[in-house]
């Protein structure tokens, strides 16, 4: 007991500990590289010392998730910027904050998306996942109250379209791991030549910045 005291505590505080152990591991060896043990070992305190504070392994990735989603919303609100300098380059800055994010954080996008963690393994998880699209989702309704009322799209499914053009463009060619495709253009120039396509879809786009709200 001596032992684990000694080493378990030193850093003050073995959750966060426990939780950055799993981040390293993601990006050195990808979700499957994690488990208890290595955790454990990468924080310096005994196998058992992770119970004190996760049930089992997908807990330990929740905490962490939890910790990616934070991270994630506040680039997305960063690029959202309050709708500056107008709603349709800031909706333009969302995507190219999403692809940031995967390129910037592999680690933290790894445990959100692909750890196979459901959002809704806790309430806080659910939350911080519901924040961050919240976001995606409030950009798009500002986008589209820009075209007459009985032309807008819903705007949860057009939320929905652009989130998965993001998260495929990212998983695909934006990430910062190994798993990054070649492109023969900055996938960011993918993005947006993508939502140029939709947004002029609907009547939007470079020329929709000057219609005004119907």
């Amino acid at each position: 007991m001596a032992w684990y005291k000694r080493r378990g505590y030193h850093h003050g505080n073995l959750r966060e500990a426990l939780v950055k152990a799993a981040l390293d591991l993601i990006g050195k060896h990808g979700i499957g590289g994690v488990t208890f043990a290595e955790a454990a070992r990468a924080a310096g305190v005994s196998p058992a010392a992770p119970y004190r504070h996760f049930r089992d392994r997908d807990a330990l990735l929740a905490e962490a998730a939890l910790q990616g989603y934070a991270r994630f919303a506040a680039m997305l609100s960063a690029g959202w910027n309050q709708g500056r300098p107008d709603a349709i380059t800031a909706f333009e800055n969302v995507g190219r904050a999403y692809l940031a994010f995967a390129r910037t954080e592999p680690a933290y996008y790894a445990v959100m998306f692909e750890s196979g963690v459901p959002p809704d393994a806790t309430p806080e998880l659910q939350e911080a996942a519901d924040g961050a699209f919240a976001i995606l989702r409030g950009a798009t309704e500002e986008v589209c109250a820009r075209l007459p009322k009985d032309q807008r799209p819903p705007a949860l499914m057009m939320s929905l379209h652009i989130w998965a053009l993001s998260h495929g463009i990212a998983a695909l060619f934006g990430r910062g791991d190994s798993g990054r495709r070649k492109l023969p253009m900055p996938p960011e120039q993918l993005l947006e030549a993508g939502v140029l396509v939709y947004l002029r879809g609907l009547g939007l786009g470079a020329e929709g910045k000057e219609k005004g709200k119907g």
